[in-house]
């Protein structure tokens, strides 16, 4: 796949190397199934890559749950809305271990009578292109059922970050940076020295397997990194997760 280098600052990359991890990167990928976009960004050079798959498609899958979480922490500050306790464990339990009855529940209760309350916010925190798709059950619009970007992805991760306030940053932040055993991969594949977190999302959807990851690593969260695989009836998940392991190592991990 060939990509687009995009040079928001004249600083020098601070990664040596890092133009040969992008081509390490997209050599990978070549050989792996479905399509797969990715965007790799450094906040302190400010230097970002993004495949030609970034601006892709893709079904979110459990990634929504970050800017359901994101959205109901900016609605609760404007005072829009009153979390309880149990609302906010839910919250914690959807980053956590992405627990689906948790997202039902705040979906429910928080969508308004048109279902569209998260919907018409996600654009707020850079998920411009995001649509749920019609067509599937019996709720419309459904967080489970919403394609976006992965240059989405990036740009809500790296919202999280920037424009949050300080607190809630670091609340998110501790949350993902210790995912259940099943969200340990993708992102968190690039080992505990590099301090990383994530959000991941996988699901069988029509048109085949999706497995994805969204997250950041390093000192401060020097680095944020989105991956969205579709695998297009050519793998399954474990499939995916490798795909999207396997990159997050050849971009970010040392060695």
């Amino acid at each position: 796949m060939v990509g687009l280098l995009l040079m928001g600052f004249t600083a020098p990359p601070a990664r040596a190397g890092l133009d040969q991890r992008i081509a390490a990167a997209d050599s990978y990928l070549a050989g792996r199934p479905g399509t797969v976009g990715y965007v790799v960004r450094d906040r302190i050079t400010g230097r970002a890559y993004r495949n030609d798959a970034a601006g892709t498609m893709i079904w979110t899958a459990s990634t929504i749950k970050l800017a359901m979480v994101v959205d109901l922490l900016t609605r609760a500050t404007a005072g829009l809305i009153t979390l309880s306790p149990d609302d906010r464990q839910a919250m914690v339990d959807m980053l956590h271990s992405s627990d689906n009855d948790a997202a039902d529940m705040l979906w429910r209760k928080f969508g308004g009578p048109d279902n569209m309350a998260f919907n018409r916010d996600f654009a707020g925190y850079g998920m411009t292109s995001i649509a749920p798709q019609k067509g599937f059950g019996d709720t419309f619009p459904y967080w489970g059922f919403q394609k976006s970007t992965t240059d989405d992805l990036d740009r809500l991760m790296n919202y999280v970050l920037t424009r949050l306030p300080a607190a809630q940053t670091a609340a998110i932040v501790s949350e993902m940076q210790r995912p259940d055993v099943n969200q340990q991969w993708g992102v968190w594949g690039v080992g505990p020295q590099l301090a990383p977190g994530n959000k991941n999302g996988w699901s069988e959807e029509e048109g085949g397997w999706v497995v994805n990851t969204v997250g950041f690593a390093g000192q401060r969260q020097r680095y944020t990194l989105a991956i969205m695989n579709s695998l297009d009836g050519e793998g399954d998940f474990d499939a995916g997760r490798e795909t999207t392991t396997q990159l997050a190592r050849i971009l970010l991990a040392d060695g």
